[in-house]
């Protein structure tokens, strides 16, 4: 499997019951109005202080941890931060869990690349 199409079934997997999350949280001010481009300040003004700051692993820059509350229902959403400190994702997981995203999307396939050396 070539590393683009690994690094999308990645994130899929990963993300596997965004739709239902997106749908209970769309109208929380995280979901329905941080964008990309977004800075640090920006995002806080909408969502306050996060529950945890983390620096990335993978890429340069940081991530926000919070967590939604909805109808009696709790939901971890990360907002991630490019090397300018400026929003370049967002998603229902832990910054750990993106981050772990991440990382499996970038190591190289185990799968046998045929040509058997004969």
């Amino acid at each position: 499997m070539n590393k683009p199409v690994f690094a999308v079934l990645a994130v899929l997997a990963a993300a596997g019951g965004c739709s239902s999350e997106s749908s209970l949280y769309r109208n929380q001010p995280l979901v329905a109005k941080v964008e990309n481009g977004m800075t640090r300040d920006q995002v806080e003004q909408i969502g306050g202080k996060p529950l945890a700051t983390s620096d990335r692993t993978v890429e340069p820059g940081s991530c926000y941890d919070y967590n939604l509350s909805q109808a009696g229902h709790q939901q971890r959403y990360n907002v991630s931060f490019d090397g300018r400190g400026k929003v370049d994702h967002t998603s229902f997981m832990s910054c750990a869990e993106w981050s772990n995203v991440q990382q499996k999307a970038r190591e190289p396939s185990h799968s046998s690349s045929g040509g058997g050396g004969y």
